[in-house]
């Protein structure tokens, strides 16, 4: 029975519309800018950030109240979409009648279908699970197949080893000379071709024995890997004792067949026996009885030692690396062409180092061990370049670079480098160079050569010498090891610094005064201006030197280097005559200094003008004092002595002209004016003095005075002074007016039409 549905009630009435007033004011729905609904809609909307977000720039209460007028107007929308559709609404629960039958109906077939599924997937997990246990099963046997083909293998190779090691002779001198009758032997070769056979086809028994211990070592390379994929397993184990009789019967058979190949240079054999030392990796005994069969007996005959290891001779290793090198071409060179053959594979070799090397070594350590010893420098260094030339002998043998970086890497290249203790020797060397030069220089005085020629292109004092000496000597081909290039060239800058500041320091002794407080400093306070000249004259010679050959001596030395370590070193020695140029102010300062002192002794006799002209009827003078012609006298003996002639060139003197000319006119000017100003001062006194005197004897006050004053005699005869000073000047090649002091001096003392123009 259905039920009967109530008839839906009219929907209500429309809104009324809008007053004529609402045509033109805001529509309902309109939102300020800042307000988008949309927002709402959005999946990732956060009410927190939104609302903090509009609050940066919102009131909340405006926030608010437009909140609820959009809820407001959702709530109108609502109802207008009801209103719109209302029957539908309305029948919706009409529809969902009898809903829980209709899911029964559906249920069934779900039920059924899912019991199928779980059937299906119960069958399918047990295929799976015996699928996996037949591959585990295959994998298993696959394993186990493996490792029985692998101990078949093993066993095969073992048999076949120990057999081929039965057709080796039994005793290795029946085979030692090369000649043995081989129908003696009937022992079948592994090809199963007899030995009478062989000897037939005039295959040499040596020969043909290498061939076949090469062969062996090649089973026995593989037995190797054959182990080595078959450890801790009970069958290997029970067959150690047969793999190792067998290695000990290779290596004793190989070594019998290798020295055999060397006592009569079989290249066919020695070949074939070095590719059965490298197939079984055992280079090393190859390297040790090339040594001792060969090497050992050569270098001994050279260099004779014993059990004592006391040298047969002296230290001198130059004539012992001749005789090697000669007997490395002879006994030597033809096992080495074959370790260097192409594409032989007996690169892994080195009987250069562990062979040749290891035994010169060991022949210098016992015959010679003072020949490593740096303490005695010569002898050390022609023996170390002795070395090093037999080693460049050495690498010649290489076939390749790689070959050379090999040896160069060797234990043994390695350790006999390490005998020559370079370090001691630099330090040796040190305390020999710059100990002499440090004696030259902490003498009390100023040392001239002896015999010394006016010569500008020598050096003058011994100092100097000893450091032009120690500079060379750091580059001397007797001195210098090249890998301590950049230790000697230190050295050579901490010389060119050492006598720098040697230099430096007793100039600002001298300048000071102080001779007790600057040990070391007293040759400069004794010296003379004209010692100093040769100081001056070494230092320039010095700086050109350094500049110039010496630092073509050194890039000469360091051709080999690259550029940027050429332009370092350029560098630095520059920098290294430029600090020695740098003192040559300094010593022209000091021979200014005491050059002035004497010409300030003359300047000292300005006082007695104030004595001759003060309070005296003295007419103006008319010609200028005899002090003045002593004032440059001091400059001008200093320039026209025999070492200034001989020594200084025309710069300094220009230089030293200058600059004395400047100091002495500048104390000149500073005695002058100080003369003048107190003669003013004096006058000025005088002069109210009197006129009190007049007012109080009631005479009157424009009494005229003299024509000419005290102070203006006293200027007068300063003016004719530095007349005839500028005069002295003009000689000696100085512009007095070129000097500031000077023109001050004329300003203080010419007479006022005499002021602007400077002329004597």
């Amino acid at each position: 029975m259905v039920e009967s549905v109530p008839s839906p009630s009219p929907p209500p009435p429309a809104p009324a519309p809008r007053s004529a007033a609402d045509l033109f004011s805001d529509p309902q729905d309109s939102h300020p800018l800042w307000f988008k609904p949309s927002a709402f809609l959005s999946g990732d909307f956060d009410s927190e950030s939104y609302i903090s977000e509009l609050r940066t720039f919102v009131p909340f209460d405006t926030l608010r109240s437009e909140l609820r007028s959009h809820l407001s107007s959702l709530n109108h929308e609502l109802i207008d979409l009801i209103n719109r559709d209302y029957n539908d609404f309305v029948n919706l629960s009409t529809k969902l009648v009898d809903v829980d039958a209709a899911i029964v109906r559906m249920r069934a077939p779900l039920l059924e279908l899912r019991d199928k599924i779980e059937g299906f997937r119960g069958s399918v997990e047990g295929s799976l699970v015996a699928l996996r246990n037949g591959l585990r099963q295959r994998s298993e046997a696959a394993s186990a197949r493996e490792v029985l083909e692998l101990l078949l293998d093993t066993f095969h190779v073992v048999s076949k080893v120990e057999k081929l090691i039965k057709e080796l002779p039994s005793v290795p001198a029946d085979w030692s000379n090369g000649d043995v009758n081989p129908a003696e032997n009937g022992s079948p070769l592994s090809n199963g071709v007899s030995l009478s056979h062989a000897a037939e086809n005039g295959t040499n028994l040596r020969e043909t024995q290498s061939m076949l211990l090469e062969r062996i070592a090649s089973e026995m390379n593989r037995l190797k890997f054959y182990i080595a994929h078959a450890q801790d397993l009970p069958f290997v184990e029970n067959m150690e004792k047969r793999i190792q009789n067998a290695s000990r019967l290779l290596d004793a058979s190989l070594a019998h067949c290798f020295v055999d190949g060397l006592e009569h240079q079989d290249a066919n054999a020695i070949y074939n026996c070095l590719r059965a030392y490298a197939a079984i990796d055992n280079t090393t005994s190859a390297e040790e009885i090339f040594r001792t069969t060969v090497v050992a007996p050569v270098i001994q005959k050279i260099i004779p030692y014993g059990q004592s290891g006391v040298a047969a001779s002296g230290d001198a290793l130059e004539s012992d690396y001749q005789s090697i090198k000669q007997s490395i071409r002879e006994d030597c060179k033809f096992l080495l062409d074959i370790a260097s053959t192409e594409n032989s594979g007996l690169h892994v070799f080195d009987f250069l180092a562990n062979s040749i090397l290891k035994e010169v070594l060991v022949a210098i350590q016992k015959a010679k061990p003072g020949a490593f010893s740096p303490g005695r420098p010569t002898e050390f260094l022609k023996n170390y370049n002795s070395s090093l030339d037999f080693l460049a002998h050495l690498e010649g043998y290489c076939p390749s670079r790689s070959a050379v970086a090999k040896f160069r890497g060797e234990a043994v290249y390695l350790e006999f480098m390490k005998q020559w203790n370079i370090g001691v020797y630099f330090s040796l060397r040190l305390q020999e160079i710059a100990g002499a030069l440090d004696s030259a220089l902490t003498t009390t005085s100023l040392v001239p050569l002896q015999n010394l020629s006016p010569d500008k292109e020598s050096l003058t004092l011994k100092q100097s010498v000893t450091l032009l000496d120690s500079l060379k000597s750091c580059w001397r081909d007797d001195v210098l090891i090249l890998s301590c290039s950049d230790k000697f060239l230190r050295l050579s800058l901490q010389l060119i610094s050492r006598y720098s500041n040697w230099l430096s320091s007793g100039l600002a002794a001298r300048k000071m005064g102080a001779t007790g407080s600057h040990p070391g400093c007293e040759w400069a306070i004794a010296a003379s201006h004209d010692d100093l000249i040769y100081v001056i004259h070494d230092v320039r010679f010095l700086a050109r030197e350094v500049c110039g050959d010496y630092l073509g001596l050194v890039l000469q030395h360091l051709s080999s280097c690259s550029a940027e370590v050429h332009d370092s070193v350029k560098d630095s020695v520059l920098q290294g005559g430029k600090s020695l140029n740098d003192i040559v102010p300094s010593i022209i300062n000091a021979i200014v200094e005491a050059l002035v002192e004497k010409s300030v002794e003359d300047l000292r006799q300005l006082k007695g003008i104030t004595a001759t002209y003060r309070m005296t009827n003295k007419p103006l003078p008319v010609r200028h004092s005899p002090y003045v012609a002593g004032v440059l006298r001091p400059l001008k003996t200093f320039l026209e002595g025999e070492r200034a002639n001989a020594y200084l060139t025309t710069d300094v003197r220009k230089a030293l002209l200058l600059s004395a000319a400047t100091e002495v006119t500048g104390r000149y000017n500073e005695l002058a004016s100080d003369l003048v100003n107190v003669a003013r001062k004096t006058e000025s006194s005088l002069q109210r003095i009197r006129q009190g005197a007049q007012r109080r004897a009631g005479a009157s006050s424009d009494v005229s005075e003299q024509n000419v004053s005290d102070t203006d005699k006293i200027c007068m005869q300063l003016f004719l002074d530095i007349q005839e000073y500028g005069r002295n000047l003009s000689v000696l090649g100085v512009e007095a007016a070129d000097i500031p002091a000077y023109r001050s001096l004329w300003q203080c003392v010419a007479p006022p039409d005499r002021q602007n123009v400077i002329s004597f």
